[in-house]
């Protein structure tokens, strides 16, 4: 068995909506944070060794193949192994608790013969506090009231509990746990892994064949919601049930990815913490989910939303925790090698504290679109917008930091610039459609005159494109969503040539687009040095823009390659590096999930921004 983690695209997802695991195609889990997204990690192979934690079931003799599945659109894992000595099956599944606020995390893990007689391993290495606390590890037997025989792993505050129907061994002269078993076919064996916050009060056993057979249940009926029936049906299911699996239910957040610190390049120092909520992530939420079925998924999201921005419009944030949290401060572990040898690896993300003025746009947008598509409206929302209006009218003139979060200087962001416009666009419409009070007239002389300047100081003559800042001379990727978000029409020729621009410089490899062009040395805007992979959510964004500005066939035939890229169980991470072939940055990534969503919308139905509202339940 190897020492370190696989390639990103080697995992799968688990969830049980309220923390993930990640599972390699070597069988190995190499990232869970108990007991929230959030949280400090009990296995963090992911970014270190197997002596930074893992939990490895997989057989002793060489696999030949490894086929592997989710059962349906469930997030109940199946992977076959095929050795010379038979088919074994590994099952794994987190039981989601969507409701029960009481109920602590676990894993179920089961392995089955398939044919033949496969000789299996486990082994089992419990690090806490992201790999720096080896727990005290011992094993327990009670026989009052029943007979109970587990492992047990206490860490200060974290206690894990192992029980199974046969418990591994400590392994001689290391700090891990080991079980070599042969299983035949028709033979079965399960493990579950508890956590608990109070090693005085441990949780109760569980069935494990109930447990992965409720779960399995669960997402069955959640399925039943999409109402999506067009092309690539798999990949859109896919990925709308991997939102739902990003979700933590006890507050509706969806966080950008369960992961930390996989680096958007090898080798590369861009290793950032996602394990937050985007307010930009917002509008494309909504949309993905409230398109094809998810509505209460999406009021759940934006009842997070409105909780985490409540306050003093001056502390606006583009970012939060799952609960709301406002304090995320950055810092690195450096006792952890990072995920191919990828420093530094840092927990927490320091880009809250920035100004990012799109966000304004970002929220005023999410939450026109939830009045306009028929979500119960909240007494507060309104006022809140108003708040955040009166700020921004004082700050809009300011330059900004920018979507990607730049760490050099602040510049006028083209994007930054368009998503004002969009702000005080939304306000307008909510005034005139929807008959709320405000300075209407005030937020309509804004609004023009932020378009007017954007289409003098954006637009490049020369370039013949939006650049990426005012009197800039590089594109960005993000100017494509102008006609998505209603600033020009599709057919307008600047937008038609920033489009072409964008595939002239920012296109590669046939699919693939890159958020800008950072160079080798310090990049002047990204404040970074190195290179990244291709963004995946800015390919499906050209995907949209070329549906609008009327090359549906090109966008389709884009948007099925796109599909492909998906991993063996439809994952996609933030990134994709085409000189490797392989994903980069955190996975699996809400963006480019929430962008495959959307593009599907656009393309084959689902109601996008561009349809008139539904206020009445029905578009108009």
């Amino acid at each position: 068995m190897k020492s370190g983690p696989g390639p990103i695209e080697d995992y799968a997802l688990l969830s049980d909506l309220r923390t993930a695991a990640l599972v390699g195609k070597d069988g190995s889990i190499d990232w869970l944070c108990l007991p929230r997204f959030d949280a400090p990690s009990c296995f963090c192979r992911l970014l270190g060794t197997e002596q930074d934690g893992h939990w490895q079931i997989a057989p002793t003799s060489p696999v030949r193949e490894v086929r592997r599945r989710y059962r349906d659109n469930s997030l109940v894992l199946e992977t076959d192994f095929h050795t010379d000595d038979g088919v074994l099956r590994l099952i794994d599944c987190m039981p989601p608790h969507e409701q029960a606020h009481d109920t602590q995390p676990c894993l179920v893990r089961t392995v089955r013969g398939i044919s033949g007689e496969v000789d299996v391993k486990m082994r089992w290495v419990v690090r806490f506090a992201y790999g720096e606390a080896v727990p005290w590890v011992r094993r327990v037997r009670e026989i009052d009231p029943v007979l109970d025989e587990f492992i047990l792993a206490i860490a200060g505050p974290h206690t894990a509990v192992l029980r199974g129907d046969v418990l591994p061994q400590r392994a001689e002269h290391e700090r891990a746990h080991e079980l070599v078993r042969t299983v035949r076919a028709g033979e079965q064996l399960s493990w579950v892994m508890q956590w608990s916050p109070d090693a005085d009060d441990l949780p109760a056993p569980i069935d494990p064949e109930q447990e992965v057979g409720d779960a399995e249940d669960f997402w069955r009926e959640w399925t039943t919601k999409i109402s999506y029936s067009g092309p690539h049906s798999p990949a859109v299911n896919r990925s709308l049930a991997t939102l739902k699996a990003l979700t933590y239910a006890p507050t509706g957040g969806i966080i950008a990815a369960p992961t930390s610190s996989l680096p958007e390049a090898v080798p590369g120092n861009r290793n950032w913490d996602y394990r937050f909520c985007w307010l930009r992530d917002a509008t494309l939420v909504l949309l993905a989910l409230d398109d094809f079925g998810c509505s209460a998924e999406a009021a759940a999201w934006r009842s997070w939303l409105v909780r985490a921005v409540a306050g003093d419009p001056a502390d606006l944030q583009i970012m939060y925790g799952i609960g709301g949290e406002r304090h995320l401060l950055e810092w690195e572990a450096d006792w952890l090698p990072g995920h191919r040898d990828c420093l530094p690896v840092r927990f927490g993300n320091a880009a809250y504290r920035q100004l990012q003025l799109d966000v304004y746009g970002e929220v005023m947008d999410v939450l026109h679109l939830a009045r306009e598509r028929g979500l119960p409206e909240r007494e507060e929302t309104w006022a809140l917008q108003r708040g955040m209006l009166r700020h921004l009218e004082k700050i809009w003139r300011q330059p900004d930091r920018g979507l990607w979060e730049v760490r050099g200087p602040d510049q006028y962001f083209t994007h930054s610039r368009v998503m004002v416009w969009v702000a005080f666009d939304r306000a307008v419409r909510a005034a005139e459609e929807d008959g709320l009070p405000g300075p209407v007239h005030r937020w309509r002389d804004i609004r023009d005159e932020v378009h007017a300047e954007v289409l003098e100081r954006a637009w490049n003559p020369e370039l013949g494109a939006f650049t990426q800042y005012y009197g800039g001379t590089t594109l960005d990727a993000a100017t494509l969503r102008m006609p998505s978000v209603g600033f020009l029409p599709g057919d307008d020729e600047r937008v038609v040539r920033t489009v072409e621009a964008v595939q002239r410089e920012l296109q590669h490899d046939r699919v693939l687009v890159d958020r800008y062009t950072p160079t080798d040395s310090r990049n002047e805007v990204d404040g970074l040095t190195g290179r990244e992979g291709a963004f995946l959510a800015c390919s499906f964004w050209l995907v949209d823009a070329l549906a609008y500005i009327g090359r549906r066939s090109e966008a389709e035939e884009l948007f099925g390659e796109l599909v492909a890229l998906a991993n063996d169980v439809g994952l996609y991470a933030e990134e994709y590096d085409a000189r490797t072939r392989s994903f980069a940055g955190n996975f699996p990534q809400a963006f480019s999930h929430l962008a495959l969503v959307n593009s599907a919308a656009v393309l084959y139905g689902g109601l996008t921004r561009a349809q008139r509202s539904r206020r009445d339940g029905k578009p108009r």
